[in-house]
């Protein structure tokens, strides 16, 4: 590894060809995830810089004081296995401090991170195709537009996920190619979901529900005026076999699988809700 390697945080420019060297790697992103990515927190993305040329970029994006998310972990081909990439791995996970932290890692590197203190929590499909068909709502659920995040969308989302984001919240209900609904039964929120345009397709992140019923009225929503033609993308978390079941009775099959994986406190979500992952890159 030459001296000239330096490590340092990216600036917003940066952060966008970071998502560019994802879409590189077949991560499929949506043009809208820089900017929501680095509004949750704009220091939580480096890079490693070869004679002033970024070679590598990760991402320890922190949530408040207790927990962190890594991704972006990628190094450019010419310059693996040379310990560039470690070296910005280390470095950016002192930006996490005493923070639990999690990823979503391609499963081939378990063992490198594990060598790291993470343990294997479970495993995340992507499903992804054309629908064979849209689903269609039960009358039992009413449907609403998010523009912005509510109490009970926030309230939901801590149920699914370990730390509040309304940051990061703001930005992915309103940022262009984004659409949002939230699914309400006589009990009050079922459900809620995005679908965001994407390099390829569409991603339906996050889709969350209390039950089948509710994620199909959420989905009956987002893809209603979907081509149907084009491919839809479904992150399940492998343990959840009624997402799982959704997944394929849409006509979706696996195409990619991750390790989800903590350092530290493993932290308590309900996955049983979770029917599609919000970000393999954010949690």
């Amino acid at each position: 590894m030459q001296q000239s390697f330096e490590i340092r945080p990216l600036t917003r420019d940066e952060i966008d060809v970071a998502v560019t060297w994802a879409a590189h790697e077949g991560w499929n992103p949506g043009p809208s995830d820089a900017t929501c990515f680095a509004a949750q927190d704009e220091r939580g993305f480096w890079g490693g810089f070869l004679e002033g040329e970024m070679i590598a970029c990760i991402s320890v994006v922190t949530y408040g004081a207790a927990f962190a998310f890594l991704g972006f972990y990628i190094v450019a081909p010419q310059h693996r296995g040379q310990g560039y990439g470690y070296a910005l791995w280390q470095r950016a996970l002192e930006h996490a401090g005493q923070r639990s932290v999690g990823l979503d890692g391609v499963v081939d590197q378990q063992e490198n991170y594990r060598r790291s203190g993470f343990d294997l929590a479970w495993s995340n499909i992507r499903f992804g195709g054309v629908l064979d068909a849209v689903p269609q709502a039960s009358d039992a659920f009413s449907l609403t537009w998010l523009d912005g995040l509510t109490q009970d969308v926030a309230a939901f989302d801590a149920r699914v996920f370990p730390a509040p984001r309304p940051a990061f919240w703001q930005h992915w209900l309103s940022a262009p190619g984004h659409v949002s609904i939230a699914a309400y039964d006589e009990t009050g929120i079922s459900g809620f979901g995005t679908l965001r345009r994407c390099e390829t397709g569409a991603k339906i992140a996050p889709l969350v529900a209390t039950s089948r019923e509710a994620a199909q009225a959420v989905l009956a929503g987002l893809l209603r005026d979907w081509p149907k033609d084009e491919e839809v993308f479904l992150d399940v978390p492998e343990p959840n076999a009624a997402a799982v079941a959704l997944a394929r009775d849409l006509g979706l099959v696996p195409v990619f699988e991750t390790a989800r994986m903590y350092r530290g406190r493993r932290p308590e979500v309900a996955r049983d809700l979770i029917y599609g992952v919000t970000s393999f890159e954010l949690g």
